[in-house]
């Protein structure tokens, strides 16, 4: 049964949303993806506080143009597209697709959203590739801490070298 305008207009409104919401998004092919992967792909990408949706090409591209892109580049895209929204982290919804499509040869990149920019293919892979916000946060950490880590090992060792003078004098004059 063809679906009403009601209806399309409530499917836009609800895609819309999720796109406005979301800090990146990912467009992909999943043609050919059996149930059982689709719902695998699901709950990876439910776990890192993303989601996919299919919809149909001309309703992905009225959103485009009411975020204020071009619709061209999302009716370019050859095949049938899904689109992966990232709601926490703006990477993530990259990095698990590419994850999933190392292991399913029928998944890949079609293009991206970031920023509120479209992003092609080279990109979306080369933000694949990227560690996690996470990572980088902890990376980050590190290389601020270890100035501070060598500083109190300086200051330490001058303490434990006046402790061993102190020692050698006490020995000496014991002895």
């Amino acid at each position: 049964m063809a679906k009403t305008k009601q209806q399309k207009e409530l499917e836009l409104q609800a895609l819309h949303d999720k796109f406005e919401r979301s800090r990146g998004a990912v467009f992909a092919s999943f043609a050919g993806l059996t149930v059982n992967d689709a719902q695998e792909l699901r709950e990876k990408l439910r776990e890192e506080n993303a989601e996919m949706v299919v919809a149909k090409k001309s309703l992905m591209g009225i959103m485009f143009e009411k975020s204020g892109l071009t619709k061209d580049q999302v009716l370019d895209m050859e095949g049938s597209v899904g689109v992966v929204f990232g709601y926490g982290d703006e990477i993530a919804p990259a990095k698990i697709v590419a994850e999933f499509a190392k292991a399913h040869d029928v998944v890949s990149f079609r293009g991206g959203v970031l920023d509120g920019e479209f992003i092609g293919v080279e990109k979306v892979i080369a933000l694949s590739v990227l560690p996690s916000k996470q990572e980088l946060l902890a990376k980050m950490v590190g290389s601020l801490k270890s100035p501070i880590s060598g500083f109190v090992n300086v200051l330490g060792g001058n303490m434990r070298g006046l402790v061993q003078v102190l020692n050698q004098i006490k020995e000496q004059k014991t002895s």
